[in-house]
């Protein structure tokens, strides 16, 4: 089952005479980079050790920057991607210059350290305001902590509209995309400014080019600041998960039936 749910319009405007006038929008996409998914994380004393991870761009954003290079491409206007982090997360912003937004921007100051979300968001949506943005697209969720609270919760700090998981997006004088619902799908035209967040859907991705790749070498981050609120929530300790149980071994024939059971009941593969 499909709804259609209407909000605002995004990408023009009426003129006096009732017709409709395209405004070439200002795009930002938030990036985080977050530890590859296939990196071994630990746990010294009571804290994760990231010291000699590889950073990478969190996957569900990559999802948010094809979708905002898709809207620039079909509306005009620019994409800036922005992240918050210390210099280390210049990487990840040159990895979305590669792949195709215009410019790249870091929020961040020396003296932040573990700020919680409320705080992020509202960092990020300071940012955002000074940009000029009209809307923003994001991931639906971060790989590292999967909270999926950041679409939202900058949208409330930024008094915008918020439609979150969208799985596919189109661009034909404004903004409508859907997302999935308890009962199906919902066609959701946004108007006027929005946060979107992106899930896959049927988006593939776009890779560097060799251009691209050169192009972000020489590229230049803009550093900007913004006043961040004091944390009211604090990591106490982390710890790793329980370690896994040894596996079992079977050989011949014998053990089929044994083997077979335990497929069943305690794998449910059977």
């Amino acid at each position: 089952m499909i709804r259609q749910v209407h909000q605002r319009v995004l990408g023009g405007t009426t003129n006096p005479q009732g017709g409709w006038v395209s405004i070439m929008p200002n795009i930002v996409v938030l990036v985080k980079r977050v530890p590859d998914t296939n990196a071994r994380i630990v746990v010294s004393g009571d804290r994760v050790d990231l010291s000699a991870v590889k950073w990478v761009i969190s996957p569900y954003d990559e999802f948010a920057i094809e979708t905002a290079l898709q809207h620039k491409e079909a509306a005009g206007g620019s994409v800036t991607a922005l992240t918050m982090g210390p210099s280390g997360s210049d990487k990840i912003l040159k990895d979305a210059k590669a792949i195709g937004v215009d410019e790249i921007v870091r929020v961040w100051d020396d003296s932040w350290s573990d700020l919680d979300s409320n705080s992020v968001q509202s960092v990020l949506a300071q940012a955002i305001t000074n940009l000029g943005a009209e809307v923003v697209y994001c991931g639906k969720a971060s790989a590292d902590t999967g909270a999926g609270s950041t679409g939202p919760g900058v949208a409330e700090h930024l008094g915008w509209s918020s439609v979150s998981n969208i799985i596919d997006a189109k661009f034909d004088g404004g903004i409508t995309v859907t997302s999935p619902v308890e009962t199906g799908s919902a066609i959701v035209s946004v108007s006027g400014s929005a946060v979107i967040s992106c899930d896959k859907g049927n988006l593939k991705v776009r890779k560097p080019n060799v251009k691209g790749i050169m192009m972000a070498k020489r590229a230049q981050v803009s550093v900007v600041t913004a006043d961040a609120p004091a944390s009211t929530v604090t990591i106490v300790s982390q710890s790793p998960p329980p370690a896994k149980p040894a596996g079992k071994k079977y050989e011949g024939g014998s053990s089929a039936e044994e083997v077979a059971k335990l497929l069943r009941e305690e794998a449910n593969v059977i």
